[in-house]
């Protein structure tokens, strides 16, 4: 590597890395005390200060209660964000952990105090201190999953969050470079053991992207993929949101949703893939839809046997009929007794490859 790869994050990097933001009332940034959130609580701070009105941050800690190590690192935190100037704040995840999926609760409850926190201090904007390499695994980890298109082009610079906008200012810089520079100002930080503990998928593939790197599949080219990905899903939501418009059929009656048929199956299949999962999850009420079982429906819906005849079909709650001239997705007959929630708009919510539910935060 260069020295730029690996260098220090100079004033001017840290200037443009958060000049967007410096109309914000406030900033909730999310501070385990890890090299990487340190490094953002460091780069915030001092942006924060080169600045004559600038928003107040607030950095905040969140205790899953799941290490003994948590709590003095949260002390170490707190110090250095009074060193900084900055506030701070400690929260806790409290309740029972789940036996299964403890990586995946944690993120949740996670996010949820930080939205908690942001809306308690007028804050608009959450920052996180996710990596190139960060990006780079999560790319790993959807190839692994078979994701669609919208999953592998993975975490952006902004996402929405419980009516906040998530924002990753470090998601184009690697690890190494954060670590340089705490190293050169002589900042501690903490060292979770949990990243490496190879119980959890993310720290298996932690350990093989040196390998990868050495094959040329760096985390500079996977993200460098996601991008790509994220341009061609965009080229992508702009067709299915035309066809949306081109196809609708009036005759099905609110809540259903109709389409041409003939149009529809016409459609190059990933349009026509997303079209109906967004009607699907729109009209149906049992959760997401599984992208598998949705593929299957579509190639029921395709075949060309089975033209002239009339196709029904259930999913998630939807009953979809495709006869010769209209396809419609309504609600499905009731197989049990109580309330489901319904799923986002059919124009509003981006439709995720992965398992056919609609786009949550990756």
């Amino acid at each position: 590597m260069c020295a730029a790869e690996t260098g220090p994050v100079s004033a001017s990097e840290a200037k443009s890395l958060f000049a967007d933001l410096a109309g914000a009332p406030a900033l909730v940034l999310a501070v385990s005390g890890g090299p990487d959130s340190t490094a953002l609580l460091l780069l915030a701070s001092r942006w924060r200060k080169t600045l004559r009105r600038g928003p107040k941050l607030l950095a905040v800690t969140i205790d899953h209660g799941l290490r003994a190590q948590a709590a003095a690192e949260a002390r170490a935190v707190r110090r250095l964000a009074r060193d900084l100037g900055v506030d701070h704040r400690v929260l806790k995840w409290a309740g029972k952990k789940p036996a299964s999926g403890l990586q995946e609760a944690a993120r949740e409850a996670r996010y949820h105090l930080l939205a908690k926190a942001a809306k308690k201090v007028g804050a608009r904007h959450i920052l996180t201190a996710h990596t190139l390499d960060d990006q780079a695994e999560t790319v790993l980890f959807r190839l692994a999953r078979g994701s669609g298109i919208t999953g592998l082009a993975a975490m952006t610079r902004h996402s929405e969050l419980f009516g906040t906008l998530l924002v990753r200012p470090l998601l184009d810089l690697p690890k190494a470079r954060l670590i340089a520079t705490l190293r050169r100002d002589r900042v501690a930080f903490a060292d979770d053991a949990s990243n490496r503990d190879p119980r959890f998928t993310r720290a298996r593939l932690r350990e093989v992207m040196p390998v990868l790197a050495r094959e040329g599949l760096s985390a500079q080219r996977l993200s460098t993929l996601a991008q790509r990905m994220r341009r061609a899903d965009a080229a992508i939501e702009a067709m299915v949101r035309a066809a949306a418009l081109r196809l609708a059929d009036k005759r099905a009656a609110p809540p259903a949703i109709g389409f041409d048929v003939e149009g529809f199956t016409r459609l190059p299949a990933e349009v026509a893939l997303r079209l109906l999962g967004r009607a699907v999850a729109t009209v149906g009420d049992e959760g997401p839809v599984e992208l598998g079982k949705l593929e299957n429906l579509l190639a029921a819906l395709f075949d060309p046997q089975a033209k002239s005849a009339t196709i029904r079909r259930t999913l998630a709650g939807a009953l979809v009929t495709r006869s010769p001239v209209m396809l419609i997705v309504e609600c499905a007959p009731p197989r049990r007794k109580g309330k489901s929630s319904r799923i986002s708009a059919l124009t509003k919510s981006k439709y995720d490859g992965r398992r056919g539910s609609h786009a949550r935060l990756k």
